[in-house]
């Protein structure tokens, strides 16, 4: 965890989805409403409210600021590097576990989402979590129950029995309860496991395995779980939750660009279909490298077992079963993340994020058998050259750029002059990073204005303040009474990719 928190207190908070998420869980806190979540006294309804509770309390523990909005994103990248390691470990020793652990957490999705003050890493966690659980069931052995005399041999059935009953209980409840966590984390993208699961018994031809699933119970768990918090928000919101978190968020981004990330024509949605394809090579770097070399390796496995099926040699032991199994079960996890996320409209790099934890523990699998096979691996050095250049980055980079984020920097030098009564707007300039920054000294919420009512806001009665292009300042305001105070900054706007000169002109009571 200290790997990922390092220098999350140095970078200022990233528009547009950081400020967002960070100022909606302050705002839960002030309204002591942890049911429906606001942003600038504003509903935000397009994400359930698990990343919302996490921060709140975080702020609880380290105050409101930039570090604690991200905290909880490196607790869960590294509650999620714990359950690659166990499961690791559980598949094929303590090394394979800590190889599946560390591919994980020095690839640079992970490595910039367990810094994000966003909902992505908490999706993860569950996500793998219900993968887990998922493949824990399907392979539980089936129990024979002979009816007979009982003699020691009954005794010890009947005992090996109550343990695997008592692991089915277990395994089946975590994957429905993490399915319903992964709901409350980021939507119905969280139930992708239920698809893993699917093709994997229909792949095995197995009814056996469906009924260790108890479909109908678990989905009325995961309901049951998620309406705790579902029913009251939808009878707040007077069901816009659903209309807006459901159909808009999940539903239009499937059909729709979402803030213009994605294809808007025919021609462009179908260039982008390998979008994911390519850009996992950037996302999964360092490891990225490997996975030509894995995807070969699968294929040749693939062609001799089909070759010895043709021979007469389809028989395989246990061994060998768990091992087809295991890879099947991955490959299937990772193939659907690609496949829905290619097929939706609205893309970005981390969507596929889901996918790293199933393929840390493929890599790491084939990775390590090589190695023992050649007896030579350079495993350890890229994790240790990889560590060190990410902590260089994550320590040095920060304080660097911080200067051009703009919000961040006219709050600074602002700071000592703001009062927690004063009344704020903003002219052209409405990024959420003015709300989280200003808002901390500022107990008012911020007023998008035109250029025309800029003068008439400043020149009402009170003490407030207006936000501007520094261009529009010197226009509006070049004849300012000499009493109000102006700072003026220059400038990243990082959402729109776009310079800023931005001028705060302060009117004091």
């Amino acid at each position: 965890m200290l790997f990922h928190i390092a220098g999350t207190w140095s970078l200022p908070l990233i528009d547009r989805d950081e400020p967002r998420f960070a100022e909606a869980s302050r705002e839960m806190i002030e309204r002591g409403d942890y049911i429906v979540p606001y942003f600038n006294n504003q509903l935000r309804l397009d994400k359930p409210p698990l990343t919302y509770w996490a921060q709140a309390v975080s702020y609880r523990v380290f105050g409101e600021n930039d570090f604690a909005a991200r905290f909880p994103s490196a607790i869960a990248a590294a509650l999620t590097a714990m359950v690659i390691f166990v499961w690791g470990m559980r598949l094929g020793g303590e090394k394979l576990g800590w190889w599946a652990a560390i591919i994980f957490t020095l690839s640079l999705q992970t490595f910039v989402h367990a810094k994000s003050a966003v909902a992505d890493m908490w999706l993860v966690l569950f996500v793998t979590l219900a993968h887990w659980a998922g493949y824990e069931l399907i392979q539980l052995p089936t129990l024979n129950v002979q009816r007979s005399t009982p003699n020691s041999e009954e005794i010890n059935q009947t005992s090996n029995i109550k343990h695997q009953t008592s692991l089915w209980w277990w395994w089946w409840f975590t994957f429905y309860v993490a399915l319903a966590l992964g709901f409350l984390a980021k939507g119905p993208v969280a139930w992708v496991p239920l698809l893993t699961v699917g093709m994997t018994i229909i792949f095995a031809c197995d009814a056996q395995l469906a009924r260790r699933f108890e479909v109908v119970y678990g989905i009325l768990l995961t309901f049951a779980l998620v309406a705790l918090w579902g029913i009251p928000a939808l009878i707040q919101t007077r069901g816009e939750f659903f209309t807006i978190g459901i159909g808009r968020h999940v539903i239009g981004r499937s059909f729709a660009t979402m803030e213009g990330h994605g294809a808007n024509s025919p021609a462009m949605y179908l260039l982008l279909l390998p979008f994911y394809f390519v850009t996992v090579f950037v996302s999964f770097f360092p490891w990225s490298i490997r996975l030509p070399w894995l995807a070969r390796t699968l294929w040749r496995q693939q062609k001799v077992g089909v070759i010895r099926l043709r021979q007469g040699y389809g028989g395989q032991d246990a061994a060998g079963y768990s091992k087809k199994l295991i890879d099947q079960y991955l490959v299937t996890g990772i193939a659907i993340i690609f496949i829905i996320f290619t097929l939706i409209k609205t893309k970005l790099p981390h969507y596929t994020l889901p996918a790293f934890p199933l393929l840390a523990l493929l890599l790491a699998r084939h990775w390590q058998e090589a190695a023992v096979a050649n007896h030579r691996s350079r495993f350890k050095a890229t994790a240790i050259a990889s560590a060190c250049v990410w902590v260089a980055i994550a320590l040095v980079i920060p304080p660097m750029v911080a200067r051009l984020f703009p919000a961040y920097q006219l709050f600074q030098e602002s700071n000592v002059s703001l009062q927690p009564k004063m009344q704020f707007a903003s002219v052209e300039f409405e990024e959420p990073s003015l709300v989280w920054y200003f808002r901390s000294r500022v107990k008012g919420f911020l007023t998008p204005l035109n250029r025309r009512r800029a003068q008439e806001f400043i020149s009402a009665p009170g003490s407030r303040f207006v936000i501007l292009p520094t261009p529009l300042a010197d226009t509006l305001f070049a004849n300012r009474p000499t009493n109000w105070h102006t700072f003026s900054t220059s400038g990243l706007n990082i959402a729109k990719g776009k310079r800023v000169d931005l001028t705060l002109v302060l009117k004091s009571e």
